[in-house]
């Protein structure tokens, strides 16, 4: 394992070896009465500004509702600005985090290449990496020291296939964000999709920062298939997609579209209004979901930020639960082998419903809903009709087998 960051070695660039297997270390750090010190990653300006602002909602909350203390060490937040997709920065603020700002934790993550940037520097570093969103199956491989408590893009996307088939969908028409969650997302639901008896009669991929999709829209409209599978990442996406869906008439009750959670987003679901009912998606967070822990969340949410949590708010809300709690059962002990070993296995009732960490892939093992947009009492929602409980990333899964 490379030995690369230094105050000098910063500096001078990244792939300098300059110091010992401890990289980072300061004082202050190696002291047990020391703040623990967490980097956050995040896309606070640009296209996916409002992303990192749900989220640190979530990170904001929890921390109000348990404290600034854990395992007796005081959590301090240090809040780092990416911009958009750019694995590059998010490496440098990652090392910058590290080796300038004494950071303990890294995390964050809404976007899948900022989380590959950053990862390497998680592992050199040896320095626990929290992932709250970024969904593509690959990243937890990328650092022994990293967890993800979100999801993964084959956990959603695969079920639903099956679950298209079974619904009576023969012929499905795919149109994913070229880059690697749509990737993810297009190969798991033709997975699920082809291996039920389904056929896939076509599909695009579309630039992932994309303003306009009305001639994608157009396109899968003229073959007109009897399924639509979707995946944006979330943000400005989703609305943008919901626009040209509406203008170009497609309609969910002719052809049925589906999706990961994103495209029947809040934002989404305002942009579309009632030509949204009918879309299906699988997902793993709605605010809307029934249960006494989620409500308390929405409850607490709303109060403190004038609207609803999304899965970026349970991201940070989660994310910041397992720091908390690994650093409980690590005895106050910020470092990466501690607090890796500490989150394998750990469990919790999340807003979204009973989570755990699972201990060989350190990715996260949840329910799935499949949901159908309807409205109720007047308002558009995300109706769960069926579930998958304790899902496990499928593309691990096989990788075992």
């Amino acid at each position: 394992m490379s030995n690369f960051i230094t105050r000098r070695g910063f500096n001078a660039g990244i792939g300098t070896t300059l110091i010992s297997p401890v990289l980072g270390t300061t004082l202050a750090n190696a002291q047990s009465n020391a703040p623990v010190k967490i980097g956050l990653i995040l896309e606070y300006s640009g296209q996916f500004a409002d992303t990192a602002a749900q989220m640190d909602n979530g990170i904001k909350l929890y921390i109000k509702q348990h404290g600034d203390t854990s395992g007796g060490r005081k959590i301090e937040i240090i809040r780092k600005d990416v911009g958009g997709p750019a694995p590059d920065v998010a490496r440098r603020l990652a090392q910058e985090l590290i080796v300038r700002d004494g950071a303990d934790i890294i995390a964050g993550f809404s976007l899948t290449p900022n989380a590959l940037g950053a990862a390497e520097i998680s592992a050199q570093a040896q320095k626990f990496m929290v992932v709250m969103n970024a969904a593509t199956s690959i990243i937890t491989t990328k650092s022994p020291y990293m967890v993800r408590v979100s999801l993964t893009l084959p956990q959603n996307c695969e079920p639903l296939g099956a679950w298209a088939f079974k619904s009576g969908v023969r012929k499905v028409y795919t149109m994913v964000s070229d880059y690697g969650p749509g990737l993810d997302a297009e190969a798991a639901f033709q997975r699920g999709f082809k291996d039920a008896g389904g056929e896939i009669i076509g599909g695009v991929r579309m630039p992932v920062a994309n303003p306009d999709f009305s001639a994608f829209v157009q396109r899968a409209k003229d073959l007109n298939p009897e399924g639509l599978f979707i995946f944006v990442p979330g943000g400005a996406q989703p609305v943008a997609l919901a626009k040209a869906l509406a203008e170009r008439g497609l309609d969910p009750n002719k052809i049925k579209i589906m999706g990961q959670g994103e495209i029947a987003d809040e934002s989404a679901l305002k942009a579309l209004g009632d030509a949204a009912i009918g879309i299906v998606t699988a997902f793993h967070y709605d605010h809307a979901h029934d249960s006494s822990t989620n409500k308390q969340f929405v409850a607490a949410y709303n109060a403190e930020f004038k609207r609803n949590p999304d899965f970026f708010s349970v991201g940070g809300y989660d994310g910041m639960h397992l720091v908390y709690e690994a650093l409980k059962k690590a005895g106050g002990k910020a470092d990466g082998e501690s607090l890796v070993n500490a989150a394998k296995g750990m469990k919790w009732e999340s807003p979204r419903g009973p989570i755990s960490i699972d201990p060989e892939t350190r990715d996260v093992i949840n329910t799935v809903y499949i949901r159908r947009v309807e409205k109720v009492s007047g308002q558009l929602r995300n109706v769960e009709i069926a579930r998958i409980e304790n899902v496990k990333d499928p593309v691990k899964v096989r990788m075992k087998q």
